[in-house]
């Protein structure tokens, strides 16, 4: 998937931190790949969904069972689509952020939500460093991202994740936060994901397979 990107964006559709931006925010330091390419990236998406990114969407904020009032956070969210529909379920009572390393991306999520009358917080950011305190979210999301990362970047974004997310609370009895990731099912595999997602510090995880098994998501809690 990645490769007929590049194919079909070329040279400019990437960018590694630190390299000059002309845009007002510029793309932090991160060994992981950035990709910086607006309204393109929604085309392409679309593209390589084969015209069902919405539904792949719908799906992953099923999966993740977003409820009215949670606090949820989109990691890697890219142009925002994902995030506008967890706001959604969120509702007025819920707190909804999403963060990307790629400054076009999110100024177009935030153009998005600013046209959908959302209230999003859109952060330029990276994974390894989420610029929030620890047990912020209920929920954190991680669409078509995890395999941007390299291999020693993945444990410490999801420790990351892990971090701020809410822990169990023994006195209520609420559950801790809960992560949904999902990637290409081959790669969630190569790269060991879910032993990764256990070493990070969650206790119940599940692999499952979509779209004829093509794509995979990863539900941990």
């Amino acid at each position: 998937m990645h490769s007929l990107m590049k194919h079909l964006l070329g040279s400019e559709q990437h960018s590694h931190g630190g390299e000059p931006h002309t845009h007002a925010e510029a793309a932090p330091q991160t060994t992981g790949l950035v990709l910086n390419w607006g309204r393109r990236y929604d085309w392409v998406v679309q593209f390589m969904a084969l015209g069902q990114a919405g539904r792949l969407r719908r799906n992953t904020v099923d999966f993740a069972q977003i409820v009215a009032g949670e606090r949820v956070l989109d990691v890697g969210c890219g142009t925002g689509d994902l995030t506008l529909r967890a706001a959604v379920r969120a509702g007025s009572t819920g707190q909804v952020c999403g963060i990307d390393p790629g400054p076009e991306m999110i100024e177009t999520a935030r153009r998005k939500a600013a046209r959908a009358q959302a209230n999003i917080e859109f952060r330029v950011g990276v994974i390894e460093r989420l610029p929030y305190p620890d047990a912020s979210f209920d929920v954190v999301l991680s669409s078509l991202m995890m395999h941007h990362l390299p291999a020693d970047l993945k444990p410490i974004g999801l420790a990351e994740i892990r971090r701020v997310l809410r822990s169990p609370d023994a006195v209520s009895g609420k559950p801790s936060g809960r992560l949904i990731i999902v990637d290409m099912k081959s790669l969630l595999e190569q790269q060991g994901i879910v032993p990764l997602v256990k070493a990070a510090g969650f206790t119940r995880t599940e692999l499952r397979g979509l779209w004829f098994n093509q794509l995979g998501l990863v539900r941990a809690a």
